[in-house]
């Protein structure tokens, strides 16, 4: 297995889920509907081999080669040392409209052919893409022909040594049997999908639905299109693969001395720690004190905003004594926002991935996990999602730290759609209740998996000097009490 040759692809991420790429001189079906980026995919797959030196042919049955050159001007890539071959506007076959013994079609078909194996004796290709399957299915009058052709090109391609990629539109809802026959006679395939939503981009993944004898990382994966990048492909995450190397630093503190105590010293490195409440309670402000912590002994933290700005978060911070700034432009804090619409699942774990394994961050805070999962339309399935994200930085050795805003405010708050509480390790739950003439703050840990925890009711204090944590002192006798909670 180790000694295989392969093919890279030339998109990011592809070759790690294939295990190193495609096994070289093999035959490939590349699958999915229009606009998922199969066009793209191939282009970027020839010019890795031109990158290697490698000679390569793009032979088009359904695009002329001013289109494909359209495509990768689109994306700053040229078509120089690519050999094209369009056979869309029949210039290269015979005028068979005049013919009255054999089928137009029959002839057309092996004219095909014939021209696409004088074209490869010529230029001896190491890789070749072939777009699409379709025009040759039209060619062909029935199911068996278009079988035994598709065996013909497979056997003359694996005799010559190319690595093969060929081109077709999924058909969805076929009960076509040649489709199953057709899959069968690849060596490996690769499917892509796309979605739309009802607001926001749309939603594209891949999947490897087969690869004879090479391990592949199974299931869907997430891609997206970007203008020079072309295909971009975000592996599922496997955190078991890493090695764990969580709990050999101790505990993470923030510095404020009653909080620390509450939680029996502080919080346990490589867990997850939940930061929950109304709006205005002060989550953000508390997740901060950990950052800014972590920052002043000299580590490394990643912020990830999906509800405000950078600026406004630098702004709030200051206002509160909270100097961000500084580690921000040093670049010991990696803090980026948002729109939780125009990213995927997907795109953002492999964010969050290559920021802990590039800079060994030592804690890292998701305000709010609330605000990104109510963009989704497929808010469960970026929970399960987002616990990998979590199991992965904890075998990193991680804190982090999930911003939940509860539904509603004050008095009128509800439950949430979602039960996200099994995320953490720890839960801090942050409440107001009403003082006459005044609204205050409490916090509670109510959760913590490792330790021994204080579990009174604290009072919680921001203001100007700072934030603190205090003895509780209940409203006297008939004053309000805490606001209601679900």
């Amino acid at each position: 297995m180790a000694d295989l040759k392969r093919a890279q692809t030339g998109v990011v991420g592809l070759d790690e889920i294939l295990n190193g790429g495609l096994p070289a001189d093999r035959f490939y079906l590349l699958r999915g509907a229009a606009g998922t980026g199969k066009t793209t995919l191939a282009l970027q797959f020839l010019l890795e081999g031109i990158r290697a030196g490698e000679p390569v042919l793009y032979v088009s049955l359904s695009q002329t080669k001013e289109e494909l050159e359209q495509i990768a001007q689109s994306h700053g890539w040229t078509l120089e040392g690519m050999a094209v071959q369009s056979l869309s506007t029949g210039d290269e076959l015979p005028n068979l409209s005049d013919q009255t013994i054999f089928q137009s079609a029959d002839l057309r078909l092996d004219r095909t052919r014939d021209a696409i194996q004088q074209q490869i004796e010529e230029i001896n290709p190491t890789r070749i893409v072939y777009d699409s399957l379709l025009e040759v299915r039209l060619l062909a009058s029935n199911p068996q022909k278009f079988r035994r052709e598709v065996l013909g090109f497979k056997s003359f391609l694996n005799d010559a040594g190319i690595t093969t990629i060929l081109i077709d539109t999924e058909h969805y809802k076929s009960d076509d049997r040649s489709e199953d026959q057709l899959e069968n006679i690849a060596h490996g395939i690769i499917r892509l999908e796309k979605r739309l939503p009802e607001y926001g981009l749309a939603e594209r993944r891949m999947e490897i639905k087969k690869l004879r004898g090479s391990p592949i990382r199974d299931g869907y994966h997430d891609i997206s299109i970007r203008q020079g990048e072309g295909v971009v492909v975000y592996p599922r995450l496997l955190p078991h693969l890493q090695p764990d190397i969580s709990g050999t630093n101790g505990l993470i503190k923030c510095d404020i001395d009653n909080l620390d105590s509450m939680l029996g010293g502080g919080l346990e490195e490589g867990t997850t720690a939940i930061v929950m409440g109304q709006s205005g309670t002060g989550k953000s402000t508390l997740a901060s004190l950990y950052a800014r912590a972590a920052l002043e002994r000299g580590e490394h933290v990643a912020m990830y905003l999906f509800e405000e700005r950078v600026e406004t978060f630098f702004r709030r911070s200051e206002g509160l004594g909270i100097e961000l700034r500084k580690p921000f432009e040093e670049g010991r804090l990696h803090l980026r926002d948002f729109n939780p619409s125009e990213i995927s699942p997907g795109e953002f774990s492999q964010i969050v991935v290559k920021t802990l394994d590039d800079h060994k961050v030592r804690v890292i805070m998701i305000d709010s996990l609330t605000g990104y999962l109510s963009a989704l339309p497929h808010s469960d399935q970026a929970v399960t999602q987002m616990h990998t994200v979590l199991k992965y930085a904890a075998r990193r050795g991680a804190l982090s730290l999930l911003i939940v805003a509860q539904h509603g405010l004050l008095g009128q708050e509800q439950s949430a759609d979602l039960d996200v509480s099994y995320l953490g390790d720890s839960v801090l739950w942050l409440r107001m209740y009403e003082w006459p003439g005044v609204v205050r703050r409490t916090i509670t840990a109510v959760k913590k998996r490792h330790g021994p925890h204080d579990l009174n009711i604290h009072e919680f204090t921001i203001g100007p000097e700072g934030v603190e944590v205090e003895e509780f002192n209940p409203p006297p006798p008939g004053a309000p009490g805490p606001l209601p909670t679900s």
